[in-house]
């Protein structure tokens, strides 16, 4: 096998697989540690070099070699952590389809589960004995415990004829505004989109990471995992659970390893300044941290400097934050800054914004920038309904055209065609990716405004739902850790806001719903000019969620209007009338 080179977009090669990159990795550094677990607050005995990485993958490979597995689709049914890794770099080394998904809980809904079972028609199952809880729909699907496979295995495995446009995995949407659908990764996308991660964000052999994000999300497998290997670190990985119960763990753990990558969803950084206490700081150096990525869902600079305000004695530094911008369409990232740089932030007016126009203003809503297209893509802003370009004072749906740009949906082709083959009207350029999200182009840094399908049409105005979110969620103290959607209905020939809102748990025993209420009312007058119809005060964990964070407000509207929400019993929906 010739010398790999990894450490730029040009030393990567077209003909290149992942199973080249994995068996270059375990050749050049068999002993380097390529993940180890952080349990209990300590770094745990659990770990996996690059040595044993192949060795693992390839014996759990050859024995779905035996079963003639190339192509076909394998569901990976294992909790997070070492596992997760093996089963996925074994569906590469088999040349067999990966299916990244989050393992159900009992008692939880299976709906999502068995649609993705259903839709990828999985030939087979991968768990681990500590998976104990398999749904009984997926009963008659072959089933392979990694556990069970012996490392003598390994000597059976041939090396799989792989193209570098054959699907790698599919990554099931989180289904924010939509039932999911599965992207079809290529090895091309995969190996292309983590150079260009990699690239920007400076990584070398010195680099160490720290990954909490469930490895069954797009930022989590490619963003904490799949980079990691690429570039040939050491990770420290945890359980997403641990980070939810104590974040501060989180933190702990970059500190503990001295790692200089880590990162996720603007809700992670809220929780840990939320769950700050000095005492369990004590010691806490986060100076060697220089890559806090943030994405996923909208980046608030209030966030950002608020968590930036309560770790600067621990060393942390505001210019490490990386926001970026990207969706599982486009295998992870597309956009991304300078990581020397501090965040790019611009404020506009509110009512302009509205309207789909951008003017700088003193007061108004601050737009965080996201960078500019991280490889040799185009970005371009589209009105979604002329299909032409926008100027740049104006909002529209982002285009995109990338090498990382995903070969369509599993099975759909009509809606491939629609979302991946987009032209302009004039003069017909393409095929662009349409986004769904909107956004604007300011000096070539991109900065998102929301997503079409979430732009809330109320008295001939344009809303965006998280800015009304984000103002219910500052109206009141109660609101300051939980989630709330709002969205809108059609009542009486009118169309209605509506907000669902969680209620902290530290305020459910001394909650006194009218003064809750009237803030909300109050505020959102204020702000933007509206009238909430109709209040809803559910406990904490009640908003639905993807497995990224993002708030589901079709699925969070459905349940309304079905009569499937749990108000608090001291706060009954209240109509504002």
């Amino acid at each position: 096998m010739p010398h790999l080179t990894f450490n730029c977009l040009q030393g990567v090669s077209p003909g290149l697989t992942w199973v080249d990159l994995l068996r270059e990795r375990a050749a050049q550094q068999p002993s380097r540690i390529a993940f180890q677990m952080w349990n209990d607050g300590v770094v745990s005995s659990e770990q996996l070099t690059y040595g044993d990485l192949d060795c693992r993958s390839r014996a759990i490979a050859a024995q779905m070699q035996r079963l003639n597995l190339q192509g076909e689709r394998v569901l990976l049914l294992c909790p997070p952590g070492l596992d997760y890794v093996l089963a996925f770099c074994a569906c590469l080394y088999a040349g067999a389809i990966a299916v990244p998904i989050q393992p159900p809980r009992p008692k939880q809904s299976l709906e999502r589960f068995q649609g993705v079972a259903a839709d990828t028609q999985a030939a087979l199952i991968l768990t681990t004995s500590a998976q104990q809880f398999q749904p009984r729909p997926l009963s008659n699907i072959p089933t392979l415990q990694l556990d069970s496979v012996l490392a003598t295995a390994a000597t059976a495995w041939q090396s799989p004829n792989i193209d570098p446009e054959a699907i790698a995995f599919l990554q099931y949407t989180s289904g924010s505004t939509a039932a999911p659908k599965g992207v079809k990764i290529s090895h091309r996308n995969l190996i292309h989109n983590v150079a260009a991660i990699s690239h920007k964000f400076e990584l070398n052999n010195r680099s160490e990471g720290v990954c909490w994000l469930p490895p069954y999300h797009d930022m989590g497998l490619i963003g904490g995992i799949l980079t990691s290997l690429y570039q040939g670190l050491t990770t420290t990985l945890m359980s997403p659970v641990d980070f939810l119960q104590r974040p501060l763990r989180w933190l702990q753990a970059i500190s503990r390893t001295q790692a200089t990558i880590s990162g996720g969803p603007n809700f992670a950084y809220d929780r840990c300044v939320e769950r700050f206490k000095p005492e369990q700081c004590v010691g806490l150096d986060l100076s060697h941290w220089s890559v806090a990525f943030t994405g996923a869902e909208p980046i608030r600079m209030a966030t950002l400097e608020r968590f930036a305000a309560t770790f600067a004695d621990y060393g942390f530094c505001p210019e490490a934050f990386y926001p970026c911008y990207g969706m599982a369409e486009a295998t992870l990232m597309i956009t991304g800054g300078d990581r020397t740089s501090a965040p790019k932030q611009l404020t506009v007016d509110e009512k302009k914004l509205a309207d789909h126009r951008i003017q700088p203003a003193d007061q108004g809503r601050l737009l965080v920038g996201c960078g500019q297209v991280i490889d040799s893509g185009q970005l371009i802003i589209v009105n979604p309904q002329t299909l032409t370009r926008c100027q740049p004072n104006e909002v529209g749906e982002i285009w995109v055209t990338s090498p990382s740009v995903a070969q369509g949906y599993w099975q759909q082709p009509q809606l491939s065609q629609e979302t991946f083959h987009a032209h302009l009207a004039d003069p017909g350029a393409g095929p662009f990716l349409r986004t769904g999200d909107l956004g604007c182009l300011q000096n070539g840094e991109l900065f998102v405004t929301g997503r079409i399908k979430e732009v809330m049409i109320i008295h001939g105005r344009n809303h965006y739902a998280s800015d009304v979110e984000a103002t219910v969620a500052a109206s009141h103290p109660a609101f300051r850790t939980t989630w709330g959607a709002a969205f809108t209905v059609d009542r009486h020939e009118q169309t209605q806001l509506v907000v669902v809102q969680e209620v902290g748990r530290v305020w459910l025993r001394r909650l006194e719903p009218k003064p809750i209420i009237r803030a909300i009312k109050q505020t959102v007058s204020q702000v933007h000019g509206l009238r909430v119809e109709t209040i809803v005060l559910v406990k904490p964990g009640s908003i639905p969620k993807t497995s990224s964070g993002k708030i589901q407000r079709s699925r969070c509207r459905s349940q309304f209007l079905a009569g499937q929400l749990h108000p608090i019993p001291m706060a009954q929906p209240a109509n504002t009338r």
